[in-house]
C-alpha cells in the first residue's frame, strides 16, 4: 500500500509551506531542515493539537494556534498552507505515537500480554506528558471531518495496530476482530475525557484496573452471557414531531462530522429545506444541538429505567439496557448523539452537558455496585467501568464502518458480549 502519511513534498523536506518562502529557502540553499525550523514546526503543530482537542478540526482557526505561540497567523502559513494541512499534520503526528505504543506492545507473545503492555504504556506516556516530558497526543473524535485522505489512510493503519493486539485470525473471525478492535480504539481514544478525574500517581493503578476490565470482563465469576431482554425505547408520543427531523438530522451530522460540520446550511440541505424553514421551527442551531443531547438523555435513561423495572441481578440490567441503547443506534432511525461530540461544542454549553453524561455514568456506576453486591459483576473499579459501558454505547454510532456487512442482530455477539465477557474470549 502507497504509505500517503507524507502530506506533500514540501512538507516531507521541512520547507516552508508557501511559495514565496520555499523560494527564499531555496535561494539560501536550505534544502535540510534547520534544527531551529523543526522546532518552530513542531511548536506549531503542538499548539494546533490544543486548539483541535479545545474547539475540534472545524473549530480550530490558525490564528488562535498563531496566538499560542505569539505569532501572527502569516508565521503559521510559513510552515503550512493552510488550517486543514497543519489539521492533517497534528493527527499524523498523533498516529505516529499511538504506533510506537502499538509496535512495542505488539512483541508480546498473548494477547493478555500484548493489551496490558498497551494500556501501561499509554498511561506512561499520559504521565510523561504530564511532567512536560511528551506531547498531548489529539483527540480524535472528529477526524472524519477533516477529510484527508493521508490521515484517512494513516488511521486505518492505526486501527490494525489495535486489531492486532487481539487474539489472531485463527481464534476470531474478521468482523469479530474488528468488532473488538473498534471497541478497544473507542476505548482508549475516550480516556481523554475521565481521566482528569484520576490523580497522574495513580495512573499505574488506573491502568491496571482498566487491563482487568478489557481482558476479562464485567461478569462475576461463575456467571454466564444472559440474552437481553427487548425493551421499549419509545420516546414521548406528546415529542413534537416537527422537531423529529431536524433532531435526526443534526445528530447524523455531529456524529460524523462533528459539531461545527453540522451548520445550519447542512442540516437544512440534508432535509431539503430553506434555512427560513430551519429558523422557524429552531431557535440557534445551539437550541438545537441541546435537543439532540436532550433526547439522547431521554433514551438512556429510559433504556436504563426499562431494565431496572424488569428486575433481575445487576448483570441483567446492565446487559438489557445496553444492548437495547446499541441495537438502537444501530438501527439507525433514531441515532444517539455521540458523547465525544461534547469536545467541540461551544464552552457555554458544554459543561452542563458533560455535568448530566456524568449522571448517566453515575448511574451505571450504581448498578455496577448492585451486581458486585449479588455475585453477577466481577469486583471491578466501578468508576472506570461505567466509563467503559457509556463508551462503548458512543462508539456503536461508528462501528458500521468497521464491520461492512454486519446485521443488526450480530451485533450482540459481535459488540456486546466482548464488552462483559473480554476482548479476548472466544467469539459467541
Amino acid at each position: 500500500m502507497e504509505d500517503r502519511r507524507v502530506l506533500d513534498k514540501d512538507a516531507a523536506m521541512g520547507r516552508p509551506a508557501n511559495d514565496a518562502g520555499a523560494a527564499a529557502a531555496e535561494a539560501a540553499g536550505a534544502r535540510r531542515p534547520t534544527r531551529r525550523f523543526e522546532a518552530k514546526r513542531n511548536a506549531i503543530v503542538r499548539s494546533a493539537i490544543e486548539e483541535m482537542n479545545r474547539k475540534g478540526v472545524r473549530g480550530m482557526t490558525l490564528g488562535d494556534v498563531a496566538a499560542r505561540l505569539d505569532l501572527v497567523p502569516t508565521g503559521v502559513i510559513y510552515y503550512f498552507r493552510n488550517k486543514e494541512e497543519l489539521a492533517a499534520a497534528a493527527f499524523l503526528k498523533g498516529i505516529e505515537t499511538y504506533q510506537g505504543l502499538l509496535g512495542e506492545a505488539g512483541r508480546e507473545a498473548t494477547a493478555d500480554e500484548r493489551l496490558a503492555a498497551f494500556l501501561r504504556a499509554w498511561f506512561d506516556h499520559a504521565a510523561r506528558v504530564g511532567r512536560g516530558e511528551a506531547d498531548v497526543l489529539p483527540v480524535y473524535s472528529d477526524v472524519r471531518a477533516l477529510n484527508a485522505p493521508a490521515v484517512n489512510t494513516a488511521y486505518v493503519d492505526m486501527f490494525r495496530g489495535f486489531r492486532r493486539l487481539l487474539p489472531g485470525q485463527e481464534t476470531l473471525p474478521r468482523l469479530h476482530r474488528n468488532a473488538r478492535a473498534h471497541l478497544l480504539l473507542s476505548q482508549v481514544l475516550w480516556i481523554c475525557a475521565w481521566q482528569h478525574q484520576v490523580e497522574p500517581a495513580d495512573y499505574p493503578r488506573t491502568a491496571e484496573r482498566m487491563i482487568a476490565i478489557l481482558t476479562q470482563g464485567l461478569l462475576g465469576r461463575g456467571t454466564s452471557w444472559t440474552t437481553p431482554r427487548p425493551l421499549d425505547l419509545s420516546r414521548d408520543p406528546g415529542a413534537a414531531a416537527s422537531a423529529e427531523p431536524f433532531l435526526r438530522a443534526a445528530t447524523q451530522l455531529i456524529n460524523d462530522e462533528g459539531y461545527h460540520g453540522a451548520s445550519v446550511e447542512r442540516i437544512s440541505a440534508r432535509l431539503n429545506v430553506s434555512k427560513g424553514a430551519f429558523y422557524h421551527h429552531n431557535e440557534t442551531k445551539d437550541e438545537l444541538v441541546v435537543g439532540c443531547f436532550q433526547r439522547t438523555f431521554d433514551l438512556m435513561w429510559g433504556a436504563i429505567h426499562a431494565a431496572e423495572r424488569e428486575g433481575g441481578s445487576g448483570r441483567d440490567v446492565l446487559v438489557s439496557a445496553v444492548s437495547a441503547l446499541i441495537e438502537h443506534q444501530m438501527s439507525g432511525q433514531a441515532p444517539l448523539l455521540r458523547t465525544s461530540a461534547l469536545s467541540a461544542v461551544p464552552e457555554a454549553i458544554r459543561l452542563g452537558l458533560l455535568q448530566r453524561f456524568d449522571r448517566i455514568s453515575y448511574r451505571f456506576a450504581s448498578i455496577l455496585c448492585d451486581g458486585i453486591a449479588d455475585g453477577s459483576v466481577a469486583p471491578v473499579d466501578v468508576n472506570i467501568a461505567s466509563q467503559t459501558i457509556t463508551t462503548a454505547i458512543n462508539a456503536a454510532a461508528e462501528l458500521h464502518y468497521w464491520t461492512p456487512g454486519l446485521a443488526a442482530q450480530d451485533v450482540i455477539a459481535h459488540y456486546v458480549r466482548p464488552l462483559f465477557e473480554g476482548l479476548v474470549s472466544p467469539a459467541a
